[in-house]
């Protein structure tokens, strides 16, 4: 087993409707059903709106990791992030992604889409969701393939 870095903790109770923390404090937040998928709506936030947070922020992370390395200014970069939720044909559900990511500092498409192709080799919930969900990237407006 790899050397642990870090350990993020949260209790949650009440599911969509409910109601979660993390143990330290830093974050606590009201969750509320989408109407969307049936729910009031309402104050809180919902586990897709996490996840699209959660991604986003560790992708720029990883992004910056990568430019460090490769010496590259990016800029201000900023990321669009989406995740859709969407039923299975066996009554289940699934999730994917897009991530909009803009490097103002980088003019050359090229390597704009290399750096965010990096990032996504390097990025730890790219590394979860590969293979398992469809992730979509984009560099200033150019498609990551």
């Amino acid at each position: 087993m790899a050397k642990v870095l870090y350990t993020a903790e949260a209790h949650v109770s009440g599911a969509r409707e409910g109601h979660g923390r993390t143990s330290d404090g830093a974050l606590e937040v009201d969750l509320a059903t989408p109407s969307e998928l049936g729910g009031e709506g309402g104050e809180g936030t919902n586990p897709e709106q996490l996840f699209a947070i959660g991604y986003a922020a560790c992708f720029e992370s990883a992004l910056g990791v990568v430019a460090g390395r490769e010496k590259v200014d990016t800029g201000d970069t900023e990321i669009d992030s989406s995740v859709m939720l969407m039923p299975t044909d066996d009554g289940g559900f699934e999730l994917a992604v897009a991530l909009d990511v803009k490097l103002p500092g980088i003019d050359d498409s090229d390597r704009a889409v290399e750096l965010v192709k990096n990032a996504h080799q390097v990025c730890p919930y790219s590394n979860a969701t590969r293979g398992n969900i469809g992730v979509t990237l984009t560099a200033n407006g150019q498609s990551v393939d």
